[in-house]
């Protein structure tokens, strides 16, 4: 969360101030926030959060400090997603670049049906996917 709230080129300011991040902090105390993050020789290069509630995941924010470093992030999580049983990925806004990645934007009314649905489902986040299931999953996307 630190990383996605530190300034960037384009921006000087963000939303994620300390008292979202001490909410964001309780909320994965209590499993339901999470997060995506990509290493490279030792440094954290980029990576994503949200929240997950039911079948549902919220992307809230990423960033990347190499080239790439996010979309990696955004390839890992709905691969583990996937592998988890969700069924949505809410990324608030569609983009280009999401819609690269298959991301669409629905009717509002799709969505709300979708969205019932999900947070009735009851999968669970997984820490340990073990690599090869995930390299599967990926290659299966």
């Amino acid at each position: 969360m630190r990383a996605c709230a530190a300034p960037a080129p384009g921006r000087e300011t963000t939303w994620i101030n300390s008292e979202i991040y001490r909410l964001f902090c309780a909320l994965h105390n209590m499993g339901f926030s999470h997060s995506v993050e990509c290493w490279q020789n030792g440094n954290l290069v980029g990576g994503l959060y949200g929240v997950a509630l039911g079948g549902a995941f919220f992307g809230e924010s990423m960033f990347s400090r190499t080239t790439d470093a996010s979309k990696v992030a955004l390839v890992h999580l709905v691969a583990r997603l996937r592998v988890c049983g969700f069924v949505v990925l809410d990324t608030q806004f569609g983009t280009e670049h999401l819609a690269r990645f298959g991301g669409e934007e629905i009717p509002a009314a799709e969505y709300k049906a979708m969205l019932e649905k999900a947070v009735s489902m009851q999968p669970r986040w997984q820490q340990n996917i073990p690599a090869d299931v995930l390299e599967a999953e990926i290659r299966n996307m």
